[in-house]
């Protein structure tokens, strides 16, 4: 099924010009079944990307533009009184789908985040009375603008947990700037065709869960968590004033599926150091909530993560 894999990129490259981590994070994210927040400034393709996938994958796909006024009921639906009959109908949200697009997901108050936080991690929504079970495979797609501030709102750190990646999305450089630039100016995108569908990514799941993975690297990985936690015991204890909070354990285990995941795609059948430090600053940058000092000292969760690995000794 590798070859399925080649094929879902190169459909996907008819409408995407470069951004290969970001299309490999969202393959990677579908097939662990994990939620990914995108933040990028506007006009990076980060919509595009997501809906070639639905297409791409045969799937579901619905977008929600996200608003200070938006509520629960917008996302997830309402009961609507019917005359005629004289009771209440339920009436679906657009969560109930296979992949949604949560535009701008920072601009939402706090009421819409915690109805969203259950479908994330429930894979199920209430409306009224009744809980109904969202369809697998289910994903929340999300973007956040990180240049402005108003009418946004910080984002849970329980939601940002609940976010297998998250993926820094960057401009293109001048070369696909460029081809991008011609082919809307004069002659357009190439349509997607639908190469895959539901038993091909549950067929590709059943080979990623075979690939090996040696205990000295388990071990690793769970090192490089509770460096995050701990640094002085590893020796960075300079990092020490910087973090609050370490990555939690729900980071362990998506570690371990992502770089699973990413070693199939690389074509090989057993997991390398070289896969964990490729994919520990997507799965582990919004999980360390840093202090006051490193916000005043510029320092990000990048840069820990980079010490980290620096001193955390490679089995």
């Amino acid at each position: 099924m590798r070859e399925k894999i080649k094929q879902i990129k190169d459909e996907i490259a008819k409408v995407m010009v470069g951004q290969k981590g970001m299309i490999d994070s969202l393959l990677i994210g579908l097939l662990c079944d994990g939620h990914i927040l995108l933040e990028g400034v506007p006009g990076l393709a980060k919509t595009t990307a997501v809906n070639a996938f639905s297409k791409v994958l045969g799937l579901n796909f619905k977008r929600v533009q996200f608003t200070p006024d938006l509520l629960p009921s917008d996302i997830i639906g309402t009961e609507i009184y019917d005359p005629k009959n004289g009771d209440f109908k339920i009436k679906k949200g657009p969560i109930f789908t296979n992949l949604l697009l949560a535009d701008e997901i920072n601009r939402a108050p706090a009421k819409v985040q915690s109805a969203l936080l259950e479908v994330m991690q429930e894979k199920q929504a209430t409306i009224g009375d009744n809980t109904f079970e969202i369809s697998r495979p289910f994903l929340t797609l999300a973007t956040q603008n990180p240049v402005e501030s108003e009418g946004a709102y910080n984002l849970p750190e329980a939601q940002l947990d609940r976010f297998m990646f998250k993926i820094v999305v960057t401009y293109n450089t001048k070369k696909e700037e460029l081809e991008i630039a011609r082919r809307v100016a004069y002659k357009g995108f190439e349509e997607i065709k639908n190469v895959a569908n539901l038993d091909d990514i549950n067929q590709i799941k059943d080979e990623i869960s075979q690939i090996h993975i040696d205990k000295e690297l388990e071990e690793y990985i769970i090192e490089l968590i509770f460096a995050t936690r701990e640094p002085a015991k590893y020796g960075v204890s300079e990092l020490d004033e910087y973090i609050r909070f370490g990555a939690s354990p729900r980071a362990s285990i998506d570690m371990f599926k992502v770089v699973k995941a990413l070693a199939y795609m690389r074509n090989r059948d057993f997991v390398t150091p070289v896969d964990v430090a490729y994919m520990i600053k997507d799965v582990l940058r919004h999980r360390i909530i840093l202090s006051y000092e490193a916000e005043a000292d510029d320092i990000t969760t990048d840069y820990i993560l980079t010490k980290i690995l620096e001193v955390v000794p490679i089995p």
